[in-house]
């Protein structure tokens, strides 16, 4: 259940700031939040990341659909009392279903969060991204008995 909670959290607090700016900004406008470093721009999207695939938004929404089973999927592989787990796998699903909502009502992904040297993006990409660097780090820690067990090789 926390799975899914924590998913529509995600959903519900990314289409509510794409809401917000798109009723308040004009396309193209941008709004300096931290001057020099942080602004909120209003880009509309209609690829992937970084603008990659413009023009494929039935492959993109395929894909979106195909990656939201996938976690699904493997929610229910994964021990239940593995909230780490869960968790990201959580911010992964909510984040895609963010960004597919947006494909299908839209054709175009709202982003709005502009760092400046980096392209705009928005709220779902970094639970998207969130989630995948602690999925990776838990896989590459070591466990302690396996850093103990381990020869010492000096």
């Amino acid at each position: 259940m926390l799975f899914y909670g924590i998913s529509i959290l995600v959903i519900f607090i990314d289409q509510l700031a794409k809401y917000f700016v798109d009723k308040y900004m004009v396309y193209g406008q941008s709004v300096p939040v931290f001057n020099g470093f942080l602004q909120l721009t209003y880009v509309r999207n209609t690829g992937a990341a970084f603008s990659l695939f413009v023009g494929f938004s039935p492959y993109l929404i395929a894909v979106g659909v195909l990656a939201a089973i996938v976690v699904i999927f493997f929610h229910y592989r994964l021990p239940p009392e593995d909230i780490y787990l869960q968790m990201s796998m959580a911010f992964i699903l909510g984040g895609s279903l963010g960004n597919l909502i947006d494909r299908v009502v839209r054709s175009f992904v709202v982003d709005y969060v502009d760092i400046l040297i980096w392209p705009v993006f928005n709220f779902a990409d970094v639970m998207i991204n969130l989630g995948v660097i602690l999925i990776a780090i838990k896989l590459f820690e070591k466990k302690e008995s396996e850093v103990k067990d381990a020869p010492n090789p000096f």
